[in-house]
């Protein structure tokens, strides 16, 4: 079975399964991990997640992450600055360009059509890389899910720790991981 095959062959068993309404905003994500090299057949392949949660009843919300940085930089008082001599823009990412990713994210999150039924599909992820941390993104919406957050993940889960692109140093966090050779046992 192809890569992407298998993650929506583990992601349907996850997701078809009832659902818990008491759990914690951090315990209703759901990381659908894989190798970085996949991104493009990953994003080719997205129907496939939307029409496994529809079968399984639940209501569906795209959100991508990939035009969130440059619409935030266009917006930027001093983006030219920024441009001549990007350290100067380290503080701003951190704080500023953070709440802003997040608050996007939350608009998804708490639209009238985000439910305690429906999924937010969150992909282009690692647009954040080099910009702002996945970990702390979550922190700041993790009250905000109402049904569940599925963040596409290119990188690793391994021993109970999360990878972007493989790159940095992991971070634990609750989301339930769907990875490749997982068979949706979880």
């Amino acid at each position: 079975m192809a890569h992407i095959e298998e993650l929506v062959a583990g992601y349907k068993s996850h997701i078809a399964a009832p659902w818990q309404r008491n759990l914690a905003g951090a315990q209703k994500a759901i990381f659908v991990v894989y190798p970085k090299t996949d991104e493009r057949r990953l994003r080719a392949r997205l129907e496939l997640f939307e029409l496994a949660t529809k079968e399984s009843g639940h209501g569906w919300l795209p959100f991508d992450f990939t035009s969130v940085f440059a619409r935030w930089m266009a917006a930027t008082d001093y983006r030219e600055e920024y441009f001549q001599n990007p350290f100067d823009l380290t503080m701003k990412l951190e704080t500023d360009f953070l709440h802003h990713a997040a608050g996007q994210l939350r608009e998804a999150l708490t639209n009238a059509k985000a439910d305690d039924n429906t999924v937010v599909a969150a992909c282009g992820v690692a647009s954040l890389y080099g910009f702002a941390r996945v970990s702390m993104l979550l922190k700041e919406v993790e009250n905000d899910i109402r049904g569940r957050l599925v963040l596409f993940f290119p990188g690793e889960y391994e021993n109970q720790n999360y990878r972007l692109l493989d790159a940095r140093d992991g971070w634990n966090y609750l989301a339930v991981p769907i990875t490749l050779h997982s068979g949706g046992e979880l």
